[in-house]
């Protein structure tokens, strides 16, 4: 809370201190896993039946609804005390299909922003994927796919994983190219299953390399739960994502969640240990302050108190809907992360 506070009150002082020379306009650039988001209806085609009024988590209407609230709740208030808009770009993970995102985007606190999303389908064992929710006030689309993981042999039971969503679209004047991501979980034990996640961030890097052959200077930002932190090696060798913005070169990435990583902040926590699984990327094209379009101002970690457990043994970690299959009827078991983003008038 008092860092939230802090934020927007440097950020007033930026704006009154410049006031005289330059005006600015805010965007909000957001990623939130939304724990397990199911709808009740049985898919056949996917592994979804503890989320079925029949299954052990005894899921129904009431529960649903109740999520879709508490999410609609945390995404309506993510980045408002800077742009009343909240977020104009949005990644999610653990979604299972479009009906949930609909009835999300339609809740009353969002249903006035009119955000849209783009979603595909994966194979992902558990039938969850990632999409990318947008307000056409500041995002136009022009292309999307998704992007195929393999899972390397021996790494994880699963065959299958989460695809990397790639979407390219207009952000203001610029064209910006966004990598929505769920990395392979560390079930099975970190480095055994740690060459899979190197797997994804190859798929990221190879993508971003094919853009960045056309164009150096090309807007990308990496968004998702990687399952790693900002400093494993997925992250700062394959990804090659710095922690100082004067160590960034032109067409590398910058990691503003190293430096909090170190300072043992997180977005997540196990065994009374924070992660910081939840990071959202930028290329060296937004790191210019001088430049016409937006620019990276600031890196944040939404965690109100309403969304802080408070009792049992995962006080103080983010209050989860799930555990195990004991409904706890909180929001999410991470924290979103967003960035601020700034831009002459």
């Amino acid at each position: 809370m008092k860092t939230l506070q802090l934020a927007a009150y440097f950020l007033l002082l930026f704006f009154h201190s410049t006031a005289q020379k330059e005006q600015y306009k805010s965007a909000i650039v957001a990623f939130y896993n939304l724990e397990n988001f199911y709808d009740t209806v049985d898919n056949p085609n996917i592994n979804d039946e503890e989320f079925l009024p029949d299954g052990p988590k005894n899921y129904n209407s009431k529960i649903y609804w109740t999520k879709v609230e508490h999410l609609a709740t945390v995404i309506s208030q993510i980045g408002t005390d800077i742009n009343a808009d909240g977020p104009a770009l949005l990644g999610v993970a653990e979604i299972e299909n479009d009906t949930v995102l609909n009835d999300l985007i339609h809740h009353p606190l969002l249903k006035q922003r009119n955000y849209s999303f783009v979603h595909y389908d994966s194979r992902d064992f558990r039938g969850i994927d990632v999409a990318l929710i947008y307000n056409p006030k500041y995002f136009k689309v022009l292309d999307s796919r998704k992007l195929f993981v393999f899972i390397p042999n021996g790494t994880k039971q699963a065959f299958f994983t989460r695809d990397v969503l790639w979407v390219k679209g207009l952000f203001a004047d610029d064209t910006v190219n966004v990598f929505v991501n769920h990395w392979p979980s560390r079930v099975g034990g970190e480095q055994r299953s740690a060459p899979a996640r190197a797997a994804a961030a190859m798929i990221d890097k190879k993508f971003i390399d094919s853009i960045e052959k056309i164009n150096i200077n090309e807007k990308i930002i990496v968004m998702g739960d990687l399952n790693d932190d900002p400093i494993s090696p997925s992250v700062t060798k394959i990804l090659g994502a710095k922690e100082n913005i004067s160590d960034v070169k032109t067409g590398e990435l910058y990691n503003p969640w190293i430096s909090m990583y170190k300072k043992g902040i997180g977005t997540l926590a196990y065994q009374d240990a924070w992660g910081l699984f939840d990071q959202i990327m930028i290329s060296s094209s937004w790191l210019d302050k001088n430049q016409q379009g937006f620019f990276y101002y600031q890196a944040h970690i939404f965690n109100k108190t309403f969304m802080i457990e408070n009792i049992g043994k995962y006080k103080g970690y983010p209050m989860r809907t799930w555990d195990g299959n004991s409904y706890r009827g909180g929001y999410s078991d991470h924290f979103p992360t967003y960035i601020i983003l700034l831009k002459k008038l």
